[in-house]
């Protein structure tokens, strides 16, 4: 399997993956990966099998020590310079989940930010998922404040 970012011709693909990982008004679309990609498409780690998508990461980089649901539509909050490296999304789809492939991803997500000079990582999440980030070595900072998808939230914090 092999790792990289992504380019604007993934766009489909990144949406086809999004689409079946997350319910629809949680999900970002087409049109949210267009405009993230033509920011920040080096903050896209994407894992083909066969030159196929079966997981990707994506986020962008803030100085901001939460996500903000303004974040997931609007690219224009990526600050290349910030401190810490946001996790919009971990994607993986069902016929390729628990092989290892989010964690992996993951971990190139947070070298490239320790490579950059970031804090660490923020992230959001269910509760369900709670004691699966924890056992990556993030820390559960309590509910959030995003309400995105009409969902209650945890933010999660990877400290370098």
């Amino acid at each position: 399997m092999n790792i990289r970012t992504a380019q604007m011709a993934d766009l489909k693909a990144l949406a086809a993956v999004e689409a079946a990982c997350f319910p629809a008004a949680e999900a970002a679309t087409e049109e949210d990966f267009a405009a993230r990609l033509r920011v920040y498409p080096r903050h896209f780690w994407l894992l083909e099998e066969d030159g196929k998508i079966v997981s990707f990461v994506n986020g962008m980089a803030t100085n901001e020590e939460t996500i903000r649901d303004e974040m997931f539509s609007d690219a224009s909050f990526h600050r290349e310079d910030g401190a810490w490296q946001a996790i919009f999304g971990v994607n993986t789809l069902p016929d390729y989940r628990r092989r290892g492939l989010a964690p992996r991803l993951l971990r190139e997500a947070e070298q490239d930010a320790r490579l950059a000079g970031r804090r660490g990582c923020i992230l959001t999440c269910k509760a369900a998922l709670l004691p699966w980030y924890e056992g990556l070595g993030y820390r559960n900072q309590g509910v959030s404040g995003s309400v995105h998808g009409g969902a209650v939230w945890y933010d999660m914090t990877l400290e370098f």
